[in-house]
């Protein structure tokens, strides 16, 4: 949902079984005829990396390695030690929403990610949010694609790569888990899965899972709460044929924590909080910002056999969702306007004095979101060769209105809906924004990945994205339709040589745009006036992107070193604009920009159940452009780009005896610039995570039971962890024209702190 507020991983390259033929551009694809190549590696993962063959850097983490970690970290928390992603997190347990993934330097927005192979984006801004996601305990894998994305996925944008989460499939015999967990800052959490196994002579088989965490903000007043329910449905038959129906539903009542400036992190360090008493006509009172979502995700992946040599794959989708993202602030019962009407009636507002009343700002989101992407894949002699289709239907409806609080400063309705909102004297919605955007999708894609001999694999492909936006701003204005149409054309090529049994190398080349986000479509009025005009004239950004890595798989040593260069055009940079008080998810067109840097992992395995990992970036991204400020150029052409650490470090280690278990994880993230003056910047920082388990199930039953300890931020770092707001400049600057260019100072996400949480885990 579109809205502002809004891991360790042991990295082992593992068996790779060689085909004749490769996998077309980003697609997996089903085994064929050997070719005279030895398979090699290792045979147990033990929860680390699975096999790669694709031709672009890709990395991924399994169920068994998952299974080790905090069970209430979220699927960016996950990722966190891979090469090229910088988590910005706010609270150790991944459970609000103000939290931020970049991947090489490019934002969340420039981030695809799918589940079950479904879209989990948000339409109009782009953004997905890890807290909404399936629970730990039902991931099978989560694979995190560094820069190209698969020619089939259903995303728009992706420069910076494709997040995959994949259920667990369900048992074949009946079975059920329980997970309970108590942990630092009062955190309790229960989580219950029952599978069916197959049912009858059905083929059916099924899993439903219930989860309730509830935990203390660990800094500030308030608490978070999250109800989770995952369900899966499977049906395999025949010849690979396959079947399925996921579902994920969320419910969340989070707290958003306050992001400071430089300045007042400094004066206030971790005490920058929100109130936590009520006072009359106080606006910072900590119930003012809790957050309610509500979110479905429902996906129907099927994989049919037609004939010898030919495959049909389609998954159909469908997301609703629901939530507030609520500020506090005031009213006055005159002076008010709706879009450039004054209103000439004063409005009524309980607990008004002196003509002004604290109230709930409401910026809330209802979002529906449905689809399909089918493609046909035919093998016909050395092609192999895919034929696609991907359309889209959203609507997304913005409203930012006001709810009256009783004398306690408790919100008469946090949900923001409409029947308990503040109306004017003639009975409308008093709304700052009132818009409702339609975005539809279609998209076509053609590849053909052709086996030149059983070594080296070439592949081509073609992808044609059409994005429609057609909206209506309801508020009284010069404002009423908006429209935006944006197609963009995308090729791509790839190759990828086996040099030997151990021993591989590619290279790709890939294009990606994004369009601008449905935000700076309309007018921001503000006192009776048009404040800032919405716009249809935002280019596109479009990307081309270059890697060339190589790969080494051993059966006790794993590496991998890929290059990368990215160059831009119209560069769309996410930030969080104040827009009557709220937060929201706003684009900079940042213009040209060029990137390039070095990604690598090294996983060596010393012994059984031993594996030590380390992983490194070298990031070097420069704007290209001098950036329009009103008639002046504010001169960032040469300056670092923002949220783009140049260096950033991983390591860690793992042990499993069949008894004892544990990990390490520690990570270090370089500076970075929050303004595109490199004016101000945040210092490097360093996290260090732990665990510590044992397998009881020989001791008992011989059923799984395992007991576990995680320790997060063991060190307890009080940094800022990440950019929240970016800003153009932060000091007064001269532009290239002479004019004075006002500074503003960006804002910035507070680093979670330490905690711990006990977790026993029990399969019946």
């Amino acid at each position: 949902m579109a809205y502002p507020f809004p891991r360790f991983l042991l990295l082992s390259a593992a068996v790779i079984a060689t085909p004749a033929f490769a996998d077309p551009i980003g697609e997996d694809a089903p085994d064929r005829a050997p070719a005279d190549i030895v398979v090699t590696g290792r045979a147990d993962p033990a929860g680390l990396l699975p096999d790669q063959d694709t031709p672009k850097q890709q990395s991924a983490i399994s169920a068994a390695f998952i299974a080790k970690q905090a069970p209430t970290l979220n699927a960016f928390q996950l990722v966190a030690l891979l090469p090229g992603a910088n988590v910005a997190s706010t609270d150790p347990y991944g459970l609000s929403a103000s939290s931020s993934l970049t991947l090489r330097g490019l934002g969340q927005d420039e981030i695809g990610v799918l589940m079950e192979g479904a879209p989990q984006n948000d339409i109009g801004y782009y953004y997905a949010y890890p807290s909404q996601f399936a629970d730990s305990e039902n991931l099978k894998q989560v694979t995190l694609a560094q820069g190209a994305v698969d020619l089939d996925s259903p995303t728009i944008g992706g420069a910076a790569g494709l997040l995959s989460l994949a259920l667990d499939d369900p048992k074949t015999a009946p079975q059920a888990q329980l997970d309970l967990s108590l942990g630092s800052y009062n955190a309790r959490r229960a989580f219950a899965r029952l599978d069916t196994g197959t049912i009858g002579t059905t083929g059916l088989r099924a899993f439903v899972s219930y989860s309730q965490i509830q935990a203390d903000n660990w800094r500030g007043a308030g608490f978070d709460k999250r109800r989770h329910v995952d369900a899966k449905l499977l049906e395999e038959w025949g010849k690979g044929n396959r079947a399925g129906l996921a579902v994920s539903y969320n419910e969340t009542n989070a707290s958003t924590y306050p992001s400071p400036t430089l300045a007042e992190f400094q004066a206030d360090g971790r005490g920058f909080n929100y109130d936590r008493e009520y006072t009359p006509g106080n606006t910072n009172y900590w119930r003012l910002y809790r957050a309610p979502f509500r979110n479905v995700y429902i996906s129907a992946p099927v994989h049919l056999t037609l004939a010898d040599g030919l495959a049909l794959d389609t998954t159909s989708y469908l997301q609703f969702g629901y939530g507030n993202s609520p500020y506090g602030t005031q009213l006055a019962t005159t002076g008010n306007s709706l879009g450039t009407e004054a209103l000439a009636d004063p409005v009524a507002l309980p607990g008004a004095v002196d003509g002004v009343a604290t109230v709930l700002g409401n910026f809330t989101g209802d979002q529906f979101r449905g689809g399909n992407v089918s493609k046909l894949t035919l093998d016909a002699g050395a092609h192999r060769i895919t034929a696609g289709l991907w359309f889209d239907y959203g609507t997304d409806r913005v409203l930012q209105t006001y709810t009256s609080i009783g004398d306690d400063g408790t919100p008469r309705d946090r949900w923001g809906y409409q029947d308990k909102a503040i109306r004017t004297a003639d009975g409308r919605l008093l709304a700052y924004e009132n818009e409702r955007t339609v975005t539809v999708t279609k998209g076509f894609f053609v590849a053909d990945s052709i086996t030149l001999t059983p070594r080296l694999t070439v592949d081509v492909g073609f992808k044609g994205v059409d994005v429609l936006r057609s909206g209506r701003n309801y508020l009284p204005g010069p404002q009423d339709r908006v429209r935006s149409d944006s197609f963009a054309a995308l090729p791509r090529a790839a190759i990828h040589y086996k040099i030997d049994d151990r021993q591989q190398v590619f290279a790709n080349i890939t294009t990606s745009f994004r369009a601008p986000n449905e935000y700076t479509l309309y007018n921001v009025y503000a006192e009776g006036a048009v404040a800032t005009q919405g716009t249809t004239a935002l280019r596109n950004e479009y990307s081309v992107s270059q890697e060339l890595g190589y790969r080494f798989i051993g059966s006790n040593l794993s590496a991998s070193l890929t290059a990368f260069h990215y160059r831009f055009r119209n560069r769309q940079l996410a930030t969080v604009v104040d827009q009557g008080g709220a937060q929201i998810n706003s684009t900079l067109n940042a213009g040209r920009q060029t990137t390039y840097g070095v990604d690598g992992e090294i996983d060596y395995r010393p012994a059984a159940g031993i594996s030590l990992y380390v992983s490194g970036e070298y990031l070097h991204a420069r704007l290209s452009d001098d950036l329009p400020i009103g008639a002046d150029l504010l001169p960032t052409r040469g300056k670092h780009a923002v949220s783009s650490p140049s260096v950033q470090f991983g390591a860690g280690a793992i042990y499993d005896d069949g008894r004892l278990f544990g990990s390490a994880a520690g990570k270090y993230t370089g500076r970075q610039y929050a303004t595109f003056m490199n004016d101000e910047r945040i210092p490097g920082y360093a996290t260090l995570d732990l665990s510590v388990g044992v397998h009881l199930a020989d001791w008992l039953d011989g059923k799984r039971t395992d007991l576990r300890l995680n320790a997060i931020n063991v060190t307890d770092p009080r940094v800022l962890s990440g950019v929240q707001a970016v800003s153009t400049n932060a000091r007064d600057t001269i532009g290239r024209n002479g004019t004075l260019i006002a500074g503003s100072p960006p804002a910035y996400y507070v680093g979670g702190g330490a905690a711990v949480i006990a977790t026993v885990s029990r399969v019946f």
